[in-house]
C-alpha cells in the first residue's frame, strides 16, 4: 500500500477531481459559525487567519476554493467581453467556491465534493474574482438543485449581500460589483478556464501531471 507521509498542499497537491467539471473538489477555509476569516496560507498551504470579521458579515455557505485552478489572464478575458467592462487582471487566486449543505459542517480545513450550480461575476477594484457557487454532494436538500435557478432567491441574496459587503467600512465607497448571475454551464466554463490559467502559471515547475 502506498502512504503519503507528508500533508499535500490543498493548492497544489489535492485533485480537482476526475469528473471536473461537473464534480469538483472544494478545499473549505470558512464556514458559516465563523467570526475570523480564515484563508490559506500560499506558501506552506497551512491555513491562517487573515483577519478577524470587521463587523456582523458572516460567511452564509461553507466557503474555500477549488484545487489547482488559478484565476489570470483567461478568466480576465473572459470576465471582461461577458460584463462588458474593463478588468485589469485575475485576482491571482484558486477560484473561490460557495457550497450549500443542509448539514451543519462546524469547522474548516476540510475537502467535500461539490456540483457547480452556478455563479457570481465579481470584480473586485477592477480584478475579476469570479464565486462559484455548488451544492454538496449527495445532500439530501440541496443535493437536488441542477441550476441557481433551482436556488431559492433568499439564498442567492444573502450570498451577494455578504460578498458585496464583506470588505465595505461604513461611509467608504465600495470597490466590488456583482456584474452577472451565471448558470451551471457558464459557472463550468469558468471553471475550465481557470485551470488553464493554473496548468501555464504552475504546471511545469511544480512537476504536477496533468
Amino acid at each position: 500500500m502506498s502512504v503519503n507521509l507528508f500533508k499535500p498542499h490543498p493548492w497544489h497537491g489535492i485533485s480537482i477531481g476526475s469528473n471536473c467539471p461537473d464534480v469538483v473538489t472544494a478545499y473549505i477555509e470558512m464556514v458559516p459559525n465563523d467570526t475570523v476569516k480564515y484563508e490559506i496560507d500560499k506558501v506552506t498551504g497551512y491555513r491562517k487567519v487573515d483577519r478577524p470579521q470587521k463587523f456582523s458579515n458572516i460567511v452564509p455557505a461553507l466557503y474555500g476554493f477549488i484545487p489547482q485552478t488559478y484565476c489570470d489572464e483567461n478568466i480576465r478575458e473572459f470576465a471582461e467581453n461577458q460584463s462588458k467592462r474593463t478588468v485589469t487582471k485575475g485576482d491571482g487566486d484558486p477560484l473561490d467556491i460557495c457550497v450549500l449543505s443542509e448539514r451543519s459542517i462546524t469547522s474548516g480545513d476540510i475537502i467535500l465534493e461539490a456540483i457547480p450550480i452556478g455563479g457570481f461575476r465579481m470584480i473586485d477594484k477592477g480584478e475579476a474574482d469570479d464565486k462559484i457557487i455548488a451544492v454538496l454532494k449527495q445532500d439530501e436538500i440541496y443535493g437536488q438543485f441542477k441550476s441557481i435557478m433551482d436556488c431559492p432567491e433568499s439564498i442567492i441574496n444573502r450570498l451577494k449581500h455578504y460578498f458585496l459587503t464583506y470588505k465595505a467600512i461604513p461611509g467608504s465607497t465600495n470597490s466590488v460589483v456583482i456584474t452577472d448571475t451565471y448558470d451551471a454551464a457558464e459557472a463550468k466554463k469558468v471553471i475550465q478556464l481557470s485551470i488553464l490559467d493554473y496548468n501555464k502559471q504552475f504546471k511545469s515547475h511544480l512537476n504536477i501531471g496533468v
